[in-house]
């Protein structure tokens, strides 16, 4: 008997920040994976970033800036994010984006037919925007899907001519509702995260290969994939409260930062473990109790899914604090908003381990670690299949 062809699908991120290639990286992993019939992979899937197929100066305005804006200057750019949320669609300020946007991406929509996808996915607003206007002017025709990847609704996610929406919670959902959104359209699936998150590491074997003692707490401070934030003063300040714990610090691509923490770890031998970017980060969460990270949509998707009580640092004004406000209503995060704060809520929560057990319980209950299959088999199901 004759088998079909794996359906292709397109998976279109941007590399503001770490979150949206990671979400897109997720669905991807899983088009690889066998079905369940055991014919072969789910899909032929390619993930492209977008930011490949622009020209160096758009690049460096999407990519570089952002990360500077959010690092230098945080309170610009929550200005910048309800500016651009409360801002009509016609306004002067969204067609300037618009007409940017188009001139710098021709490269991609060359890509996109080459491919000649069964569907796209998109993880973020960009690419989302650019192929609803090709759906407009009729240079597409495959469906196109949107994986929003935070806990709150940006109005720049809401456009015109898309197959469906994926959400992180029912309030997304509901919130995509009142932006218009057909309720047929809204499927919520929880934030696409790797397939690892799903299998649940062992602490003991985790903890043993990184040189760490199982037994002890174990707080694990993350600065997100560009290493964000003075992670070397942080753990400087926690390395001194009392108590028997051990710090394990992800420095990611920040060279600096790393350098940085892996001079203090020869002050405090035995208690410190500095890292720079690692494909492993589900073993390291799987050795932790707690952790304190910046309230990114996947990096905190990835704590609920194993289970781990958060402490959010600084959020950034805009989706990061619209996260953080989405943790703290649901009991699985507490947040600091500077040094001595962060210090007072690590040291009450060492004191307080039935407060720590009660929010690890209910972030378990929270997660969704296998958002990215679900989001998959959603877009899977609608394709019509191809004739062998």
């Amino acid at each position: 008997m004759p088998q079909h062809p794996p359906k292709k699908i397109l998976i279109l991120s941007v590399s503001a920040g770490a979150g949206h290639l990671r979400a897109a990286q997720a669905i991807e992993a899983y088009a690889g994976h066998d079905g369940a019939d055991g014919t072969g992979p789910l899909a032929t899937a390619r993930h492209i970033d977008v930011m490949d197929f622009v020209t160096p100066a758009f690049r460096k305005l999407y990519t570089d800036f952002y990360i500077k804006l959010v690092n230098k200057a945080p309170a610009l750019w929550g200005y910048l994010y309800h500016a651009t949320h409360d801002a009509p669609k016609d306004s002067s300020m969204q067609r300037v984006r618009r007409a940017i946007e188009r001139l710098n991406t021709r490269a991609l929509m060359a890509q996109i037919a080459a491919f000649a996808p069964d569907a796209i996915v998109c993880t973020h607003f960009l690419p989302a925007e650019l192929l609803s206007r090709a759906l407009r002017d009729h240079q597409l025709d495959c469906p196109v899907w949107v994986q929003v990847t935070d806990f709150d609704l940006h109005r720049m996610w809401v456009l015109d001519h898309m197959q469906g929406y994926f959400a992180a919670t029912d309030e997304v959902a509901f919130r995509m509702r009142h932006e218009g959104i057909a309720f047929e359209r809204i499927h919520v699936t929880g934030i696409p995260i790797m397939p690892a998150f799903a299998q649940a590491p062992k602490r003991m074997q985790c903890a043993q290969a990184f040189g760490l003692d199982p037994q002890r707490k174990t707080i694990l401070l993350m600065g997100g994939g560009a290493g964000l934030g003075s992670l070397d003063t942080i753990a400087a300040g926690l390395l001194l409260l009392e108590g028997d714990f051990q710090l394990i610090v992800l420095a990611g691509k920040n060279a600096a930062a790393l350098a940085k923490l892996t001079a203090l770890a020869a002050q405090y031998p035995g208690r410190l473990l500095a890292q720079g970017f690692t494909s492993e980060v589900e073993r390291l969460m799987a050795c932790a109790d707690l952790v304190i990270t910046k309230p990114g949509g996947l990096t905190t998707s990835e704590c609920l899914a194993l289970g781990l009580p958060m402490i959010v640092n600084s959020p950034i004004p805009g989706q990061e604090e619209r996260n953080a406000d989405f943790l703290l209503e649901q009991g699985v995060a507490l947040k600091a908003l500077d040094g001595a704060s962060l210090e007072y809520r690590v040291r009450h929560l060492l004191d307080h381990p039935e407060q720590l057990q009660a929010m690890r319980e209910r972030a378990l209950a929270l997660g969704r670690p296998r958002a990215a299959l679900e989001v998959l088999a959603k877009v899977l199901a609608t394709v019509p299949q191809a004739q062998a």
